[in-house]
C-alpha cells in the first residue's frame, strides 16, 4: 500500500476513535440515579466577566449518592454558580446556604428512566452518524487517489478495510448504549 493511502486508513481510524471517545464523555454527563461531579463538566459559570468551567471556581464533591456539594473558593460566586445550574437545565436544583450549594437529585420515575435511555440513544445516533460519515470521507479520498493512479485492487483493499473499521466501531458505540441503557433502567 502507498504511505498516503496508509495515511488515509490510519486517519481513519484516529477518527472514529475520537468519536467513541466523546461519546464516552456524554454518556458520562448522562445521569443515571447516581451523583457524579462529572455532571457539570461543561458547564460554565461568569467568573468577573469571563466564561470559566465550574469546576475552576469552586470544588464539586459528592456527599451521598443522590447529592452533590459545590464549595466555591469565593462566596461572591455562590450566585453565578446556582444561575448557571439553573440555565443548563439538568433537571435539579440548586440549594444555597450561604456558604455551600447543595444539589439534591430526586430518585428517577421510569418515565423519566425512559427520557433519559431516549438521550442514550441519540447520543449514540450522532456517534455513528460522525463515524459514517469518516468513513465516507475517507472512502472519497481513496476514490481520489485512484483516479491520481492507485491501483483498483489497492483502492478495494482499503476501502473493505475501513468498511468492516466503521462495523467495528459502530458495534463498538451499540455496547456502549446497551451498557449505558442497563445501567440507567436498573432501580
Amino acid at each position: 500500500m502507498s504511505e498516503e493511502l496508509l495515511n488515509t486508513v490510519s486517519q481513519t481510524e484516529e477518527s472514529m476513535s475520537k468519536a467513541i471517545s466523546h461519546l464516552e464523555a456524554e454518556l458520562v454527563k448522562i445521569r443515571a440515579g447516581r451523583a457524579t461531579p462529572q455532571m457539570f463538566d461543561g458547564l460554565v459559570v461568569d467568573y468577573y466577566g469571563s466564561p470559566t468551567p465550574i469546576n475552576q471556581v469552586g470544588n464539586i464533591s459528592v456527599a451521598d449518592a443522590r447529592t452533590l456539594t459545590i464549595q466555591p473558593w469565593e462566596k461572591n460566586m455562590l450566585q453565578p454558580i446556582e444561575r448557571s445550574i439553573i440555565a443548563a437545565n439538568l433537571g435539579v436544583t440548586p440549594q444555597n446556604d450561604g456558604s455551600i450549594i447543595r444539589i439534591f437529585l430526586p430518585p428517577l420515575t421510569e418515565e423519566r428512566r425512559r427520557e433519559i435511555v431516549k438521550r442514550v440513544h441519540g447520543e449514540g445516533e450522532h456517534s455513528k452518524v460522525a463515524i459514517r460519515n469518516i468513513r465516507r470521507e475517507a472512502i472519497e479520498q481513496i476514490k481520489k487517489m485512484q483516479k491520481q493512479g492507485l491501483s483498483e485492487d489497492l483502492a478495494s483493499d482499503a476501502e473493505n478495510d475501513i468498511q468492516q473499521m466503521t462495523d467495528g466501531y459502530i458495534s463498538k458505540v451499540d455496547k456502549h448504549l446497551v451498557l449505558k441503557e442497563k445501567e440507567v433502567m436498573s432501580v
